[in-house]
């Protein structure tokens, strides 16, 4: 299972909400390139990097910080917050992503989405189906659609997803573990989908178990700003990963 630390950022700095509230906003590094490289001195290999501001605003903004991060790192990362035209994820590839993540575009311009994916590919394009109460949520979780999470993940693998990214957000930012029933029951109803975990995570001992259930990655945000988990730990789960492959 990759482990994939979470930056996200308003105004070029690295933040947290919690649940996505903006109100909730925490600073805790006015450098996410400082973060980044943080991150990838312990051999951690992936980033998410979340446009907070790109998501209010419904197109692409802190891509500076992305080709801060991506020419001077080596770290894989997936650029989400957004992203909602054509010339928002060419910036977004020219900036340095290995990957991007659609998440309300996937719900309100689905034809936009799929040709994303029939253009870049599946190893590119990344589903965001963020969930509260087992509906989708949309525009920086500002929004409710009517669409059932897992339906809607079902349905975008026949169109050729391979990956997915899966936040519930009564978790996020909460500390309180994440979603591991709701995790199960997509991986049980859409079996060979590549889902990412995230939201909730709150102690190391959390990882394995996501591990075992099958996810292929799990994104970690403040518990790494909070000290819950610590960095030595994530080192020594990813090489205890790679002694095993």
């Amino acid at each position: 299972m990759r482990i994939i630390p979470a930056i996200d950022i308003i105004d070029g700095k690295c933040v947290r909400l919690s649940k996505g509230d903006y109100a909730t906003k925490k600073i805790y590094n006015e450098h996410p390139l400082e973060v980044a490289k943080a991150f990838e001195g312990v051999g951690i290999q992936y980033l998410h990097l979340v446009d907070l501001d790109g998501a209010k605003s419904q197109h692409i903004v802190n891509y500076k910080v992305l080709e801060d991060i991506a020419s001077k790192t080596s770290l894989k990362i997936d650029f989400g917050g957004g992203l909602k035209s054509d010339k928002d994820l060419h910036i977004a590839f020219e900036s340095g992503a290995s990957q991007i993540t659609g998440g309300s575009i996937a719900v309100k311009n689905p034809q936009v989405f799929k040709g994303w994916l029939n253009s870049y590919g599946a190893d590119k394009i990344i589903l965001g189906a963020d969930a509260q109460d087992e509906k989708v949520a949309i525009s920086g979780w500002m929004e409710e659609s009517k669409e059932e999470l897992i339906p809607f993940i079902a349905a975008y693998q026949k169109e050729g997803v391979s990956y997915v990214i899966c936040t519930d957000i009564s978790k996020d930012g909460m500390l309180e573990g994440p979603s591991f029933s709701l995790y199960k029951r997509i991986l049980d109803q859409v079996p060979e989908i590549k889902l990412i975990a995230s939201g909730g995570i709150s102690h190391f001992d959390e990882l394995p178990q996501l591990a075992e259930m099958g996810c292929e990655g799990t994104i970690i945000g403040k518990a790494i700003y909070e000290e819950r988990i610590s960095l030595r730990q994530l080192e020594n789960f990813i090489l205890e990963n790679n002694s095993k492959g």
